[in-house]
């Protein structure tokens, strides 16, 4: 367990103790700056700095959050809380905040499968993509988007 360091994008007077996904009109409490910040993904460049401290990867499974049972749960049924986490990852970019926690999971843990410098290369690759899209971004939720878990646990 360590502190992610991040920018502050929300309001002084937020609730510390609640993700965002887990706030009723988390809207309200995002800054104009902190909305700008979230969408191109700058609050997460101080995480460098658990990077060079060892305490992340550049690629792997974005952190869970203290209170995120259900993630670390459906993670651990694919081994992906066994791997060091990481600034962005194949979930990120395959939906990030879009998809529902069970294929977030799958998703984890198909990177740990394919973990290589090349799956690592196209994730990287991808996540420039998505932030020059703004892919996957949707403040206050999470599992918004469309996609579903096939029978075969690929996504369609």
């Amino acid at each position: 367990m360590f502190n992610i360091i991040k920018f502050r994008t929300m309001r002084i007077d937020a609730p510390s103790d609640v993700p965002t996904h887990m706030l009723n009109n988390s809207e309200a409490y995002i800054t104009g700056v902190g909305r700008f910040m979230r969408k191109t993904s700058l609050d997460e460049l101080p995480q460098i700095i658990n990077i060079l401290t060892g305490q992340m990867s550049l690629i792997g499974p974005r952190p869970a959050l203290w209170n995120q049972e259900d993630l670390v749960s459906e993670r651990d049924k694919y081994g992906a809380n066994d791997v060091r986490p990481g600034l962005t990852g194949w979930a990120q970019i395959n939906g990030r905040d879009e998809l529902e926690i069970p294929v977030k999971a799958m998703l984890d843990g198909e990177y740990v499968k394919k973990m290589s410098f090349a799956f690592d290369v196209k994730c990287f690759l991808g996540t420039i993509v998505s932030i020059i899209k703004r892919e996957g971004v949707v403040e206050g939720r999470t599992g918004a988007s469309k996609q579903v878990m096939n029978k075969d646990k690929s996504i369609k």
